[in-house]
């Protein structure tokens, strides 16, 4: 029986997903959350052998989650589970210690025999979204700047984002002109913009 943690915070597409795995006969789904800072005390207390995680969830990202995760239970392993197929997320999710990257569209055959896979210690991704992680290569921004382009995305002033990152604001203009310049494009909404489409914040 292959024990599973599910965590995503849209409550109809947990509960749907719950009702299709336990249709499998070697399936339990001994626990499903809503938010990222509840998937490891749920972990804790249940002990998976599979966490189904999406990527964006209030209380912490699947991507946030997933590193802490392994580190602590590296007996449980990590199925990101997303509609964000971007090459950016896909190399985070790896270097954080996924063995999984499967989409939300996929197939319920398909999903059910990854999380198979992923049981007997496999890695499963999309092979057509690995190539185009391959090609898009990692993020050049350092994590301060992620920090700060993420903190720029709802267009708040440099002020308001250094006193959020308790930073000053000239190191907070130093890094958007750093993101800026690694992006190529020619304002931080722009960046911000590359950013998310390549799946770096």
């Amino acid at each position: 029986m292959i024990r599973i943690l599910l965590a995503d915070d849209q409550a109809l597409f947990r509960t749907a997903l719950t009702s299709l795995l336990t249709l499998e006969p070697d399936f339990n789904v001994i626990a499903a959350v809503g938010r990222g800072d509840e998937v490891l005390p749920a972990a804790r207390e249940h002990r998976p052998d599979i966490a189904l995680l999406d990527i964006e969830m209030p209380g912490g990202t699947g991507l946030d989650v997933c590193e802490p995760l392994r580190t602590e239970l590296p007996e449980v392993r990590v199925i990101i589970l997303t509609t964000f197929e971007r090459p950016g997320y896909l190399r985070r999710a790896v270097d954080a210690g996924a063995s999984g990257f499967v989409a939300k569209d996929a197939e319920p055959d398909a999903l059910a025999e990854a999380i198979r896979k992923v049981a007997q210690g496999l890695h499963v991704i999309d092979s057509e979204l690995a190539n185009e992680s391959l090609f898009t290569g990692r993020s050049p921004l350092t994590p301060r700047e992620r920090d700060v382009l993420e903190a720029s995305l709802d267009g708040r002033p440099i002020r308001a984002i250094a006193a959020d990152l308790h930073l000053s604001p000239g190191t907070v203009r130093n890094h958007l002109s750093a993101a800026i310049t690694k992006t190529g494009t020619p304002n931080r909404a722009a960046a911000a913009r590359v950013a998310v489409q390549n799946g770096w914040l």
